[in-house]
């Protein structure tokens, strides 16, 4: 049993989908004080289920964070709803502008361009293609 466990148990408890709680509250609820960085950092409230323990516990209820505040210091847990399928198929086929999206987010901060680069200026290829030289 992880020392997040009662609040698992509570969102899987609850009927609402969206359930607002303060820091204070979630420290009530599992008998201890949360990390300091729960309270100076907010990417230790994101979703991403290897974060830590405590997103282990409210993914895993069914639940995901919303509207975290960190200067109220409250934040809402979100039911996340599951998409049904129709297709006997039960892996998710990502349509062709989702594929985009996905291969151009992994790129995303890999690429520099140098200062004083004109992105508009034609490369020498194009210049020598309508000199007929290509």
């Amino acid at each position: 049993m992880t020392k997040y466990q009662p609040l698992k148990e509570f969102l899987e408890k609850e009927r609402g989908n969206q359930i607002p709680m303060t820091f204070s509250e979630i420290e009530e609820l599992i008998g201890d004080k949360l990390p300091s960085s729960a309270r100076k950092h907010r990417p230790w409230w994101s979703n991403n289920p290897s974060n830590s323990v405590i997103t282990y516990a409210w993914l895993k209820a069914g639940y995901k964070t919303s509207k975290v505040n960190m200067n109220e210091e409250k934040l809402i847990f979100i039911r996340i709803t599951e998409t049904r399928t129709t297709s006997k198929d039960t892996h998710h086929k990502p349509k062709p502008r989702e594929m985009y999206q996905l291969l151009l987010g992994c790129m995303k901060g890999s690429l520099k361009i140098a200062d004083g680069t004109d992105l508009t200026q034609p490369i020498k290829i194009s210049w020598d293609a309508e000199e007929g030289r290509l």
